[in-house]
């Protein structure tokens, strides 16, 4: 099966208006060079990793910018508006993610910052999964693995059967897989660990920029995301949930801000999100994230999900229709899945061919075991995994060049010579320039 041929049979399957991108990322019209000497659009299917700030969230940034200060305690006009900015975007995310009038939210640095805060908080074991990424397999001081079944059904089962064996005080469970896209049932979980007496928190580094989630609705009690893979980059993240276990755990980190009274023999700590949001915090990342919910929120949640179910459909099409290569999956019986695909191959290095993807094509992927060893040594038959992913910036154009691209690449192999190097898969001769804004950084 050539290249054309198929290419022309997706062209052929497409309707006849083409899947535009829904909103517009910061990337927007971005080329990038390629070996050769030619120029390329970029095709950015590395959004489960991080992505670029959504164009209306990037235009927030510059725009309060000039107006950036301290906060809480400055008595200045911009300070004030500072804090106005901090607090608001505090209530924002609070109603984004239905929290309860009792839940607090807290800005942290991103999922993994804040599943270590919460980590320190938990009075009991912990339950996990090992399909976990490892931002919620590794803060837990006293872990329990669960290993995950073929089916979603027979995982709840073996995670019934833990809490049940045994009492714990968290469930602490990803909300979408960030290596097979596959959503977990977290209605479900949250009832299941509540009837066992223990709380459940969600890791939503992947759920809450494609799917919105109400811990209110699902009952759970703790969800911990990451401004970086909302198209909010911007060096904030956030842990949602009930107040209690934080406001009785030592303060995370210890400083100004996070107390009330300080003296050379004691200290009053102060209770709230304050009391582990120590130290200036990131006005311009809190925002950012507001900016984006906000965003979500005017597109609408069936216009994001049909947006994505679309491009997933067309990538998964066209990666199952290659030979020699395989699609993983953690479930058999997953009902839905994010616009995530890691896919394998049968002979070859995945690092090869995601560096010539860039290198040659102007294709960002991942190559790797993503953050998620056990569940990927588990699941997988090769030591390395591809994963593509898809987002709001994302339309058919880029998903047809990824596959020509990934089909070419399979079927003939790189056309320049690579070599391994401790960084990766790299050009032996590398002509692509670099730009000049790299020169202001050294």
């Amino acid at each position: 099966m050539t290249g054309a041929s198929t290419v022309a049979e997706r062209k052929a399957r497409a309707t006849e208006t083409a899947l535009m991108p829904l909103a517009e990322l910061a990337d927007r019209g971005l080329v990038v060079p390629v070996l050769g000497g030619d120029r390329v659009p970029h095709t950015n299917l590395d959004l489960a990793a991080s992505a670029p700030p959504l164009v209306a969230v990037a235009q927030h940034v510059a725009e309060i910018t000039p107006w950036y200060s301290s906060v809480h305690r400055g008595t200045g006009y911009a300070s004030e508006l500072a804090t106005e900015l901090v607090e608001g975007s505090r209530a924002a995310v609070a109603r984004h993610v239905g929290a309860r009038e009792e839940d607090v939210v807290v800005f942290t640095r991103n999922t993994t910052d804040a599943l270590n805060l919460l980590a320190s908080a938990v009075p009991g074991d912990v339950v996990v999964l090992d399909l976990e990424h490892h931002a919620n397999l590794l803060p837990w001081r006293s872990r329990r693995v669960v290993v995950a079944q073929p089916s979603i059904e027979g995982t709840l089962l073996a995670l019934e059967a833990e809490l049940a064996r045994c009492p714990a005080a968290l469930l602490a469970v990803t909300g979408a897989s960030n290596v097979t896209g596959e959503l977990l049932p977290i209605a479900r979980l949250a009832e299941l660990a509540h009837a066992h007496g223990a709380r459940i928190a969600v890791d939503a580094a992947q759920l809450l920029p494609h799917r919105r989630i109400s811990l209110a609705e699902s009952g759970a009690d703790y969800l911990a995301f990451s401004g970086h893979k909302a198209y909010a980059p911007y060096g904030a993240g956030a842990l949602v949930g009930r107040a209690d276990w934080l406001g009785a755990a030592a303060p995370y980190l210890a400083g100004g801000g996070a107390v009330a009274d300080v003296s050379l023999d004691a200290v009053s700590w102060r209770t709230g999100p304050e009391r582990h949001e120590a130290g200036t915090p990131n006005v311009l990342g809190a925002a950012a994230i507001a900016a984006a919910l906000a965003e979500f929120e005017r597109l609408g949640e069936p216009a994001r999900e049909a947006h994505e179910s679309a491009l997933a459909a067309r990538l998964g099409a066209g990666i199952d229709g290659l030979a020699g290569v395989r699609r993983i999956r953690a479930f058999d019986d997953a009902p839905e899945a994010l616009g995530i695909v890691t896919l394998e191959l049968e002979r070859g290095s995945v690092g090869l061919l995601a560096a010539a993807l860039s290198a040659e094509h102007g294709v960002s992927v991942r190559a790797g075991r993503f953050c998620a060893h056990p569940l990927f040594d588990r699941v997988a038959s090769r030591s390395n995994g591809l994963r593509a992913s898809v987002g709001l910036g994302t339309g058919e154009a880029e998903i047809d060049r990824f596959l020509a691209a990934l089909e070419q690449l399979v079927a003939e192999g790189p056309r320049a010579t690579y070599r391994r190097t401790p960084e990766g898969w790299k050009p032996v001769s590398d002509d692509r320039p670099r730009p000049a804004l790299l020169h202001r950084a050294s």
